[in-house]
């Protein structure tokens, strides 16, 4: 008997099935199935659709048009095909019935075979957000899409050895992880300088707090959390004077800003810091020497400290998180809970990304259109144009989920007054000159409104895109007018306003701001070819002399108006380049030299097959980089090839053991395989651009990012970021370590390996036990159970300690009841086993059975 082992992974489809004016009670299941990769021989994918008709009357065979999501470009493969499919814009097409199809009677289905470009991975590629809308127009959301995995693994891989990750392979790999020993460092993200003493020292409601002045807003907030675990408020008093029984805060001008010395005894605690960012930070380290138990506890009598020397200071100035509200929005409350545990773990920048075509989530008041029409999604009939289309999924329904929200005035200087209270800077990004579309539509919608009340100069004052511009592209997310036209004056006018709402709200919130975050990413060739707009610049501004200069004319403009305010430029890698061209003809990106001089900052997030080496030429040309790796820190990426593991996957899989491993200035020396998982070449490992020291010292910062295409919830988003973003804020604060820099390849990897293990416990053991209940808790994601056969016995194991593994043997999913796996237990048919925290919440299922 051949015996084979999988994961059943539970589906994160988050697909809106909101209200609508007079419904039909026509009820329809879609289902969809992918079926072959590489169809025919091409990159491309072959899929199907199947509509039943569930509900106790037909469906007519005109009338009406099927609306759906789909992130690919599709056509029929079938020649009689039942439906005509329209795509419409982005990622929205529709079904309508064509001459092949005569009905659905009651109980009947139809199939629809599709033929997309490019890959099927898993269970995010499918489409999603059905809706119908009757001629006469009514609308109907249909159910969420039920999503059946392929039948034939093996017509599924992209390339040969493309394999689905099993439970046997995810069993091999742990027990690779060495296992830490039943102590681990408390401080987390780990302090430079660590040391353990006998003892401990108690926190009651006899404790006080002393601090020279200058603490006084740290004191406040720690105050508050002792408060919420002691049930009382802990007293405080200006002081330089130390007492028995306190905590003490010290000022000392000789550590650096974020620098702080934490001593705790037995009899007290002194915190030395030089500024309230390094006292903030010290008071993120007591907290998390607090044991995580007392944290589920309402009230205490007591809080015990270990005693302990610290010295620490971050590795990085800017330790970042860029979080994407634009395709799918969260609530302000939401972005309070995540500034809150960012500060826990010392990142101390959110990269707010507040616009795209799919949404634009901050109100200006000076263009209310912004939000009025660009923060809402919905169904678009006729000439309507009063919101945007449904997108990712989003439905037919106006409010009723994540495609639409956004912060107004009032709630952004409260998110900016609480991230400043915890020394985390918000850096807006207003994404330009593409992925602009809500932007662009809004003023369209502005300029139509002012053009009917008589207004023609004020309407066009603002307008983003000209409407006589016959250029034709097609966005990476399938848009064809998403690209403001940078030849035009009122996008400057635009920009112009944009920048002085934002400044003064940061004025009025009392919030730092050094710069705002102009995009700069992917437009798509073939914009402004044809605008008539561009060829009168052309005509009369000899600085211009082709449309291959319009970038460069439009970012210097950009940094201008920055300037004006004291600002610098922040942007996205493009921003930095431009296309060179070698003695072969072939094209490529190199650093533009016409602003590396100017203290403008890039994400560079690409380091995928030749541009391996991007920050580092980039860095070395001038311009100061934020390290932002997709195949390192994308938290929208899945965590391993599986149907059913949630997120994107086109930058590769990122395991939590990714972000721990890169090397901030030698990445390529243990990051040698593309985001396919085959090994660089050679000739890239040996060529590619090495950092020099002048570029060492431009790099500014790494961040991690998510990107919201599939977050839809706040469920899904802390699913997707935990644990992840802990590996990240090591590497961000943490001190370089050993093993990046050990020459000897067998020491470094076991130097990695052991540090990688006590990594592992910390999480496991400590701050996923703090993170069940910080904050009101964390929905992280809780790895499955690697499991092997051996002399038909089933052995079981975690890639992380700290969780209870259960499993059933009658076909049932495991549940927090279920037997206590603690040792190999006889091969079964049926056998499943998923992990369980102390809550009683689950991993993704592991199973065992058999191919006969």
């Amino acid at each position: 008997m051949k015996i084979t082992i999988s994961i059943a992974l539970l589906l994160f489809l988050g697909i809106a099935t909101g209200k609508a004016s007079n419904l039909d009670t026509l009820s329809l299941q879609v289902s969809w199935q992918p079926i072959e990769n590489n169809y025919l021989g091409k990159e491309q994918a072959l899929s199907v659709i199947t509509i039943k008709n569930s509900s106790n009357q037909a469906l007519t065979a005109t009338g009406w048009k099927l609306y759906f999501n789909f992130i690919r470009i599709m056509s029929a493969n079938d020649e009689r095909p039942a439906f005509d499919v329209t795509h419409v814009n982005g990622d929205l097409f529709y079904f309508k019935a064509n001459a092949n199809f005569s009905g659905l009677a009651i109980g009947e289905e139809v199939r629809y075979e599709l033929i997309s470009n490019s890959w099927l991975v898993n269970l995010n590629d499918s489409p999603q957000g059905f809706y119908l809308v009757w001629d006469d127009g009514r609308i109907q959301p249909l159910p969420k899409v039920k999503i059946l995995p392929p039948v034939d693994e093996k017509k599924f891989y992209r390339v040969g050895g493309d394999a689905e990750e099993s439970a046997e392979h995810i069993f091999k790999q742990n027990a690779t992880i060495q296992q830490a020993g039943t102590s681990v460092k408390k401080i987390f993200p780990s302090p430079v300088e660590y040391q353990e003493h006998k003892g401990s020292f108690k926190i009651s409601k006899a404790t006080g707090i002393q601090f020279d002045a200058i603490f006084q807003k740290e004191v406040g907030l720690l105050q508050t959390e002792l408060s919420a675990l002691l049930g009382n408020s802990l007293p405080i008093h200006v002081s330089s004077q130390k007492a028995k029984n306190s905590i003490h805060f010290v000022s000392s001008p000789d550590l650096g800003k974020e620098a702080y010395r934490l001593e705790v005894k037995k009899e007290g605690i002194t915190i030395e810091a030089s500024a309230g960012a390094g006292a903030f930070y010290a008071i993120q380290s007591l907290k998390t020497l607090i044991d995580p138990a007392a944290y589920a506890t309402e009230r205490q009598t007591a809080i015990q400290i270990p005693c302990v020397s610290i010295y620490d200071e971050p590795r990085f100035g800017r330790r970042a998180f860029m979080l994407d509200v634009a395709r799918n929005f969260q609530t302000k409350d939401q972005i309070k809970k995540l500034l809150d545990v960012m500060a826990l773990y010392k990142l101390n920048t959110l990269h707010f990304h507040l616009n795209d075509d799919e949404g634009w989530r901050l109100e200006i008041l000076a263009l209310p259109e912004l939000t009025s029409v660009g923060s809402q999604r919905g169904h678009l009939s006729g000439t309507d144009r009063s919101h945007l289309p449904a997108s990712y999924g989003s439905g037919p329904v106006t409010g009723e989920h994540s495609g639409s929200g956004y912060y107004s005035r009032k709630d952004f200087i409260e998110l900016l007054a609480y991230a400043t209270a915890r020394h985390i800077q918000i850096i807006p990004e207003i994404e330009t000159p593409g992925h602009a579309r809500a932007a662009i539509k809004s003023m369209q919608a502005r300029h139509d409104r002012l053009l009917s009340e008589g207004k023609p100069e004020e309407a066009r004052k603002y307008l983003l895109r000209d409407t006589s511009d016959r250029s034709v592209y097609r966005s990476v997310q399938k848009w064809n007018d998403n690209v403001m036209d940078v030849s035009m004056p009122s996008v400057y006018n635009f920009l112009e306003v944009v920048t002085e709402d934002i400044v003064s709200i940061y004025k009025e919130a009392g919030a730092y701001l050094e710069t705002i975050h102009f995009g700069g990413d992917e437009v798509p060739q073939g914009v402004w070819e044809q605008s008539p707009s561009v060829e009168r610049l052309l005509a009369t501004d000899a600085s211009v002399k082709s449309k291959d200069q319009l970038w460069d004319y439009f970012f210097n403009k950009v940094y201008h108006i920055l300037a004006k305010h004291d600002l610098y430029l922040s942007g996205w890698e493009e921003v930095g380049l431009y296309k060179v061209t070698d003695a072969n003809g072939k094209k490529s990106w190199g650093p533009n030299k016409a602003f590396n001089d100017r203290n403008i900052h890039l994400n560079v997030w690409n380091n995928l097959l030749g541009n391996e080496d991007l920050a580092y030429r980039l860095a070395n040309a001038g311009y100061k980089v934020v390290l932002s790796f997709v195949n390192n820190f994308y938290m929208d990426m899945s965590y391993y090839k599986r149907f059913d593991e949630p997120g994107f996957y086109w930058g590769g899989f990122i395991g939590l053991d990714k972000p721990f491993s890169f090397i901030p200035y030698d990445y390529l020396k243990n990051q040698q395989k593309n985001y396919l998982g085959r090994q660089l070449s050679p000739k890239v490992l040996q060529e590619s651009a090495k950092l020099t020291e002048a570029g060492k010292k431009n790099i500014v910062g790494i961040q991690a990012l998510l990107w919201s295409e599939t977050i839809k919830t706040p469920e899904s988003m802390e699913f997707m970021v935990f644990p992840r973003v802990l590996a990240f804020a090591e590497k961000a604060w943490a001190k370089e370590a050993g093993w990046e820099t050990q020459l000897d390849s067998l020491k470094a990897d076991q130097a990695y390996r052991k540090s990688l293990g006590e990594f592992y416990a910390v999480l496991g053991k400590q701050e996923l036990k703090r993170l069940d209940n910080y904050h009101g808790g964390f929905a992280y994601r809780i790895p499955s159970p690697g499991l092997a056969v051996i002399d038909g016995q089933v052995h079981a194991n975690l890639e992380l300690p700290g969780f209870t593994i259960r499993y059933t043997t009658d076909g049932t999913l495991p549940t927090a009841q279920s037997a206590v796996y603690s040792k190999p237990i006889p091969f079964k048919e049926g056998l499943q086993f998923s992990a369980f925290n102390e809550q009683g919440r689950s991993s993704q299922v592991s199973l065992v059975h058999s191919d006969n």
